[in-house]
């Protein structure tokens, strides 16, 4: 039997190699540990976003709200998108295109909210309260234009994503990590959480007047957070 030397310095080399990976990998799950802890703390933020889900779940049910938190989804996704192809930086230093973004988004909220204000209560001997018929797309869009038309999320993913981008991996991957992280964390906060406690409201909606006042307050909500996005 041959017994093939290998040279001390080859040894070292592997051994070398050996824990750099390992160090890397330690590092990618540290990172990942601490995008996951700020994707939580950002999605249990209560915002625009909780708000179009809890009033979904009250309009038309836990399970149909669904379909809002899924367009709510889309728009982070193409948001991600935005920042990685470089266009965040475009928004982010341009005043006139950050500020038409910014009232774009402000004024569609204010219109959501006055929409849901003036919603007309329906009698629960008329129909099943918490299921008004919405279509799916109508609530998917709605969701998109929740998130979508706000320029903020923008400069905030400029300003957090590049914390968890390491130039010397691949950065579709790492994208694609990120991405899938934000969306997973956010679906699940808003349709286990946030549409949870919208439908725990719903026992308020069995008459005309508890659906005018839940109405009232999350329509003042609403416009509540559409007037800060556009002032602050």
């Amino acid at each position: 039997m041959v017994t093939r030397h290998v040279p001390i310095q080859a040894r070292v080399a592997c051994v070398g190699s050996l824990s750099a990976r390992h160090y890397a990998d330690r590092v990618s799950l540290s990172s990942w540990s601490a995008l996951l802890a700020a994707c939580l703390l950002i999605s249990f933020t209560p915002g625009a976003g909780a708000i179009y889900t809890m009033s979904n779940a009250i309009n038309v049910g836990h399970r149909r709200t669904i379909w809002g938190v899924l367009g709510l989804q889309a728009a982070l996704i193409i948001q991600l998108a935005i920042v990685a192809a470089g266009l965040g930086v475009v928004v982010a230093g341009s005043p006139t295109a950050f500020a038409v973004i910014r009232y774009l988004g402000a004024a569609y909220l204010v219109y959501l909210g006055i929409r849901q204000i003036l919603r007309t209560p329906v009698a629960a001997t008329d129909t099943v309260v918490g299921d008004t018929p919405q279509s799916a797309g109508s609530l998917f869009v709605r969701g998109v234009g929740v998130n979508l038309l706000n320029p903020k999320a923008i400069v905030f993913f400029l300003a957090f994503i590049p914390g968890f981008v390491k130039p010397e991996h691949g950065f579709v991957t790492q994208y694609a990590m990120i991405g899938a992280t934000i969306v997973a964390v956010d679906v699940a906060v808003m349709w286990l959480f946030f549409a949870v406690v919208g439908r725990g409201f719903a026992r308020l909606t069995g008459t005309v007047t508890g659906q005018r006042r839940l109405n009232r307050i999350f329509g003042a909500l609403f416009i509540g957070v559409g007037i800060l996005l556009a002032v602050v």
